[in-house]
């Protein structure tokens, strides 16, 4: 075993699993580059839950009543255990995932940064509100206040990034957390936690979980669990609904799926637009929620570019994370379902006759993993009745359907479940602010990729990928409630200031 599993922690200690009791059960864990490289077991005590409960509401007692500069504080302690253990990080993410450790580094990066850019941006949004005069003699304020105990449902393709967006600022904004990383990147969580614990937070306000799904549910159902913060699948965001709707004490954010477009104009910079897309399409080996798996192309233009992206896209080197000859730009996907989810969708396109440019196929490489190649379709219209043109294949497929008009390359953006992300490349800002306005999603870039959004920004989409929720800037909007006070001036009252009629003083 590469990476020793700690267990569960609470009340500011680490509890094994295997040495208090006997675990309920294992999960044992490969490295998706090399099935030979076992990397850990994760042992399983749901009687782990209750404490884990009780601990974070003992922690947000403390939590809530902290200044903001000592969470500042606590947060920035947090930072530089990071940077110190930043290349731990970045293999474990690598090796959990299968993404490179060039992206991988990058993610940890993202974690480093995002406490500042949280204190910076998104601080301002929760901060309390002084009103002079809204009546007579009254003051008025607005006051955001911590919601409780919080729980964060990690994702596997951005193991620390995107979980650790959600625990900084529900920390900021006050409340106490409970993370339950992915069971696929168990480690990469642990290693997050262990720089929270490193910071001394006060007892019971950082707390971490292992397992599975019926772990989760577990926590999700339970009362003292005040938000609930999901980065996964439309299907499991469903249930997460369908466990907490007759609970309204819950703030429930939900970051889902997408079937994500870029818009392929007949004036765009072609250059630019086969880099953009390039990436858009096939970093972390398409395992993004805002991966652009749909082109909508103009038709004047579409052989041209098809085939310049399909020359391009069979140059991409595809190896272990790590163990390379030279530098990969994607690794394997993350477990045996999700190589055979991908190469049953090759089968499906098949079956509805959408034209293979690019077969995307299981590939033998010097270790043995679920290393696929990327694939690229041709639609000659959209269909309506196409399961595989509306699902989310999430691994490295991208179709293209040409258009004439940017209204129906509008409407094909517009016509599947999902609405997270799109891009329109295009040197007409008149195009731009056209699909701005008419496309349905959280997010619209000109001449951008989908992938790589910024924490500067609200993060989320619409209709089944999101819940109305953004995370990013926004994230810590979910993460507080507002309260209302008027406050009367005591020593200037009068009589007259409160009397109505009726009323004899």
């Amino acid at each position: 075993m590469q990476f020793k599993i700690k267990g569960n922690y609470y009340l500011n200690q680490w509890s094994d699993a295997t040495s208090l009791s006997k675990p309920d059960r294992l999960i044992e864990k490969v490295s998706p580059a090399n099935l030979d490289d076992k990397l850990y077991q994760i042992p399983i005590l749901a009687e782990d839950a209750d404490k884990v409960l009780e601990s974070a509401a003992l922690g947000f007692d403390e939590w809530k009543n902290t200044s903001l500069e000592d969470r500042f504080n606590y947060l920035r302690k947090f930072q530089e255990n990071v940077r110190k253990c930043s290349e731990e990080m970045a293999i474990a993410i690598a090796m959990e995932t299968g993404k490179p450790l060039w992206e991988a580094k990058t993610e940890v990066n993202s974690v480093i940064a995002k406490v500042d850019t949280t204190i910076e941006k998104s601080i301002p949004r929760i901060s309390n509100k002084t009103i002079p005069n809204i009546m007579p003699n009254t003051e008025g304020k607005l006051l955001f206040k911590p919601i409780g105990p919080t729980l964060i449902i990690g994702p596997f393709n951005f193991p620390c990034h995107l979980a650790n967006g959600q625990l900084v600022s529900s920390l900021l904004a006050g409340n106490s957390v409970i993370f339950k990383p992915s069971e696929k990147t168990a480690y990469s969580g642990q290693l997050l936690i262990e720089c929270f614990s490193m910071a001394d937070f006060p007892k019971g306000v950082i707390n971490l979980i292992q397992g599975d799904g019926d772990v989760a549910r577990r926590l999700v159902k339970s009362k003292l669990i005040k938000g609930i913060y999901f980065t996964g699948s439309k299907d499991v965001g469903l249930n997460i609904l369908k466990d907490t709707y007759s609970d309204l004490s819950k703030i429930v954010a939900l970051e889902l799926g997408g079937k994500n477009a870029s818009i392929l104009h007949k004036d765009a910079n072609l250059d630019m637009a086969l880099v953009e897309l390039l990436k858009a399409c096939f970093l972390t080996s398409g395992q993004r929620c805002i991966s652009t798996s749909l082109i909508p192309i103009h038709r004047s233009i579409q052989e041209e570019f098809i085939d310049k992206f399909h020359d391009q896209a069979k140059k991409l080197i595809i190896d272990h994370p790590i163990k390379y000859e030279k530098e990969p730009f994607m690794g394997p996907l993350i477990d045996q379902r999700a190589m055979e989810n991908y190469l049953l969708f090759m089968g499906m396109a098949k079956r509805e006759k959408i034209d293979e440019v690019m077969r995307g196929k299981q590939l033998d490489k010097n270790y043995k993993g679920y290393y696929v190649s990327p694939s690229i379709h041709f639609c000659k219209k959209w269909e309506d009745s196409s399961l595989f043109l509306a699902s989310e294949i999430f691994g490295p497929n991208v179709t293209f359907i040409p258009y004439d008009e940017i209204e129906e390359a509008v409407k094909i953006t517009n016509s599947t479940e999902y609405g997270l992300a799109a891009s329109v490349f295009s040197s007409d800002d008149k195009v731009y602010e056209y699909c701005w306005k008419n496309i349905d999603c959280g997010q619209v870039n000109w001449n951008k990729s989908t992938v790589g959004a910024s924490s500067a920004l609200p993060f989320g989409g619409i209709k089944n990928s999101g819940n109305y929720r953004p995370a990013a800037v926004a994230m810590i909007d979910s993460c507080v409630y507002q309260m209302a006070s008027l406050s009367m001036d005591s020593q200037n009252w009068k009589l007259s200031d409160s009397t109505v009629p009726g009323l004899n003083l």
